[in-house]
């Protein structure tokens, strides 16, 4: 799905009524694809009577054809018009001709027509205001909004393009704003809806092809989109019958401190859940007895740890045994000690201590020692929680990474690294990740609700979920430990991150379902719930 400004959205129409579409076509384009999202979605359910607010403008339109046409599919359709339309609207004669119930708020005294129709309906279309609207809501308006909000009933609210009052750029909405189950947007969504306080009133989204040719100037202009299924199910690698694990990939979790030895399980498990070949842990030696049998699938490496921390040595060690290995995670529950902050200098440095770096840890590394002189480079990388805190303080890191990485910070982390305050990061989350992902040259994931991933290439994706269930410790280390899999698979940085930020996302839903709420909701309980989560996402056990 598209992700689209006002502005942008209007340029695009602007283009295709220059050309061989114009906005009746595309109007009734969108009323039928209006039609079709609430009859697919509700019939089944045996609902059967829809109520459709009409304002004055597209939005009106759009809901006066999508009217017409539930009609004509057995639906009971009523239209209550909320501002004056043409007298000689077409749209309304089409709708009459049909059959279907009239009024105008102009003649409905106290409301009280209005409020006798929104108990009858099963389905409310919310027509009445568009993505032109300014704040506060004026005339009539906010008191039709309140009278269909007063009535002790439930119908499923199905918002046209937008909940009425909401502002599609900033996000902002009007209090008396109906939220709705379902928000059907006409070709693109509207970047609003993915802000607060308007993501609360959009429920889920559907977006409707109006036509809108591909050939438009302006879709070059629009960089970002939002997450689907679908997207996901194309993007994730194909396991073919005759696959052997060689074929998926090794990934290397270089994570643990004595302090926090379950990131680095956590992590390691959340690779072997997205379908990575084979996960190797790197670990200082002051955890190993703690932790190596909690995971029996995985193999280790042995690293040199000052007081239960990774100290420099390690980086020797870490180079030394990248055979293989086609993706790294280098973050999560490292700690912030000296001994680890210079590890992760020397790491990216390719500096190599070579009066320390020569020491055994372990019988694999022991033969590797015997190998090897020359150090690898570093394979694609994925950097979380402490590792990007320890990052912050190298001079020049984003030179120093070299290939492009991917950084999964959440907004104190990125705060960290780009100098920002925190609230300065919320209150600007795409338009932070964007920049500081083209300033760094490396993909950003800036975590939290509606997940912001940015390439360096000025493209982005929000993530349309926000979950309570993914609110407690060790989440983000299952989410690296899911995106560094995916990368070993062989995904790009940026595929790789959109793709695991889904599946996340959908197996913190699920555990909430399964445990009956957010509340109790582990990591370990999202880590379960990751085949699950691969399993709603593409139809396909895994």
């Amino acid at each position: 799905m598209r992700f689209v400004s006002v502005a942008q959205m209007r340029e695009l129409e602007s283009q295709a009524n220059a050309g061989d579409l114009s906005y009746d076509r595309m109007m009734a384009r969108a009323g039928k694809g209006l039609a079709d999202a609430v009859h697919n979605r509700y019939w089944a359910k045996d609902l059967r009577s829809v109520l459709g607010l009409v304002g004055s403008g597209n939005n009106g339109g759009d809901t006066l054809v999508a009217l017409t046409h539930l009609k004509h599919e057995g639906w009971s359709v009523k239209a209550y018009i909320v501002n004056e339309r043409d007298k000689n609207d077409l749209l309304i004669s089409a709708y009459l001709a049909a059959a279907g119930g009239l009024a105008d708020v102009s003649a409905d005294v106290s409301f009280r027509k209005l409020k006798i129709w929104v108990k009858e309906s099963d389905v409310i279309l919310d027509g009445i205001l568009g993505t032109g609207i300014s704040l506060p809501l004026r005339g009539t308006i906010p008191a039709v909004l309140s009278a269909v909000s007063s009535v002790r009933s439930n119908p499923v609210i199905v918002a046209v393009d937008c909940p009425s009052g909401v502002d599609c750029d900033s996000g902002a909405s009007a209090e008396e704003c109906l939220k709705a189950d379902l928000t059907v947007c006409m070709a693109a969504v509207k970047q609003g809806l993915l802000k607060y306080p308007a993501h609360c009133l959009v429920g889920d989204l559907a977006v409707v092809d109006i036509g809108l040719p591909k050939s438009l100037p302006a879709w070059k202009e629009i960089k970002g989109e939002v997450m689907t299924s679908q997207k996901a199910t194309a993007l994730l690698p194909r396991r073919p019958e005759d696959a052997h694990k060689g074929i998926f990939g090794t990934c290397l979790v270089v994570s643990g401190s004595v302090n926090y030895c379950g990131a680095a399980l956590l992590a390691s498990e959340a690779a072997y859940r997205v379908g990575v070949g084979l996960v190797r842990v790197a670990i200082p030696g002051a955890i190993y007895d703690a932790i190596a049998g909690r995971l029996p699938e995985a193999t280790w490496l042995v690293l040199p740890h000052t007081d239960g921390v990774i100290n420099a040595d390690a980086a020797g060690v870490i180079r030394r045994n990248l055979d293989r290995v086609t993706a790294m995670l280098v973050g999560p529950g490292l700690g912030f000690e000296t001994p680890t902050q210079d590890f992760v200098s020397f790491l990216i440095d390719k500096t190599d201590l070579s009066d320390s770096s020569n020491r055994v840890f372990g019988f694999t590394d022991a033969k590797r020692e015997e190998k090897k002189t020359r150090q690898a480079e570093l394979p694609p990388l994925v950097i979380d929680a402490d590792g990007l805190r320890l990052l912050a303080q190298v001079k020049d890191w984003p030179r120093k990474l070299g290939v492009t990485a991917v950084l999964t910070p959440h907004p104190g982390e990125m705060a960290a690294l780009a100098g920002l305050p925190v609230d300065e990061i919320q209150n600007n989350r795409i338009e932070v990740a964007l920049e500081y992902a083209q300033k760094w040259g490396h993909v950003v994931v800036l975590k939290g609700a509606l997940t912001v991933t940015a390439d360096p290439s000025g493209k982005y994706t929000v993530n349309p979920v926000a979950t309570s269930a993914l609110a407690t410790a060790g989440t983000g280390d299952v989410l690296a430990g899911m995106i560094t899999g995916l990368i070993a698979q062989g995904l790009a940085g940026y595929s790789a991150a959109i793709t695991g930020v889904w599946l996340h996302a959908q197996a913190g839903i699920l555990a909430a379902e399964q445990l009956g709420g957010s509340t109790a909701v582990t990591a370990r309980d999202v880590l379960a719930a990751i085949p699950a989560a691969l399993k709603t996402t593409t139809g396909i056990q895994n």
